[in-house]
């Protein structure tokens, strides 16, 4: 009996080109792979939807050109490939900076490719882009966070109306009833000294006031935010040629030693604001003969303006209150704290829009320093 033809079966054995069509066809992840050198040697297409680099542009480059400085400077390349050769896999969701410097988010993964041998033949990283996930997830946050910020600001501004504004208003009408009565019996002096009073009571209530539509201005008026690229020597010679009359009468020197090609990135009006504020409150609380002097060096992407005048200084606890809102009355805080106000919650609220902050250093008796930061250049990836 003759044995049968042995029936054999086509088995498809995929190439590598077949692995290279697969890659390639998956446009939401970018899938590359490095050398022992940690250099790129191969790149799919989908990389170069994501990324914007073509082949030819970055194979062999350095694999740290798509991470962001920020990123390099604390060594995250060199630690997801540390953490994948102890662990197998390293696994990460951060920022990583495109072709055209744009940011994309993505959930990644590295790998080390090891030989039959065992030896290390370089390593593949794979990346999902979740950038509209976590745009979507930020702004969710950001709106929470909004909400939580609008709910403060409403509570600090009926703490301000109630105490701050409602107290004086109830002194300038009972001043005025007591005049209303007597006015007949009183001696001119007396009626003199009252009006005085009335008028002084009234501007400085209107002044309060002001600031506190400017202050919510910030909160509700986001349309007419508009920061630029400005030289900041300008907008400090502005300020001095507004206040110099001011500073004048206590023959109070004003000085800037700023360099000229200076910039930041704010919105103008908000800076003018900013300066004006603290300088006018220095010249409030330095005596005759002082000096006010403003200074400005970089650290990494921002300026660190400061304003230094030769003043009164203030306690601690003055300091510790100064930018928060108080539950007294702001007129009487300005006088007797040496700069405690308003004024001060405007400029903390102007800094925040523009992304940067103030703080202050001072010693009774010495004088203070008011420091704030704002951006060099427009923020890649704005809060």
């Amino acid at each position: 009996m003759k044995n049968k033809p042995e029936t054999r079966k086509n088995i498809f054995v995929p190439d590598a080109e077949f692995y290279s069509q697969i890659i390639d066809s998956l446009e939401d992840y970018s899938v590359l792979t490095l050398d022992n050198e940690f250099n790129i040697n191969s790149w799919s297409s989908g990389s170069t939807t994501i990324f914007g680099y073509q082949a030819e542009e970055i194979i062999g480059k350095p694999y740290d050109i798509i991470f962001t400085e920020e990123d390099k400077k604390i060594g995250i390349p060199a630690k997801e490939i540390k953490t994948a050769l102890k662990e197998g896999r390293a696994t990460d969701n951060r920022w990583h900076l495109t072709k055209d410097k744009s940011l994309f988010y993505a959930y990644g993964q590295v790998f080390p490719l090891i030989g039959s041998e065992g030896d290390i033949l370089g390593y593949v990283k794979i990346l999902r882009d979740l950038t509209k996930q976590k745009k979507s997830e930020d702004a969710i946050k950001k709106y929470t966070k909004d909400l939580e910020d609008l709910n403060k600001h409403k509570e600090s501004v009926l703490a301000i109306l109630s105490h701050d504004l409602r107290s004086p208003l109830t002194a300038i009408i009972q001043l005025t009833s007591y005049l209303k009565d007597y006015y007949r019996t009183m001696k001119p002096d007396e009626i003199q000294k009252m009006l005085d009073t009335l008028y002084k009571s009234s501007t400085d209530e209107l002044d309060m006031l002001d600031y506190l539509v400017e202050w919510a201005r910030i909160k509700y008026a986001s349309d007419i935010f508009s920061p630029t690229k400005i030289k900041l020597t300008e907008y400090i010679n502005k300020v001095f040629e507004n206040l110099k009359d001011t500073a004048t009468i206590d023959t109070i020197n004003l000085h800037q030693e700023v360099e000229e090609d200076t910039s930041v990135f704010a919105d103008d009006k908000m800076l003018i604001s900013i300066i004006q504020n603290i300088v006018s409150n220095a010249i409030k609380h330095t005596g005759k003969g002082g000096t006010i002097e403003i200074s400005a060096k970089n650290k990494e992407d921002k300026i660190i303006v400061q304003i230094k005048d030769s003043g009164v200084g203030m306690s601690k606890e003055i300091m510790d209150n100064l930018f928060t809102p108080q539950m007294k009355n702001l007129s009487e805080a300005r006088k007797n704290n040496k700069g405690a106000g308003i004024g001060l919650l405007l400029v903390k609220g102007f800094l925040e829009k523009n992304g940067g902050e103030i703080w202050v250093e001072s010693i009774e008796g010495e004088g203070s320093s008011f420091y704030f930061t704002l951006p060099i250049e427009e923020p890649l990836n704005p809060k």
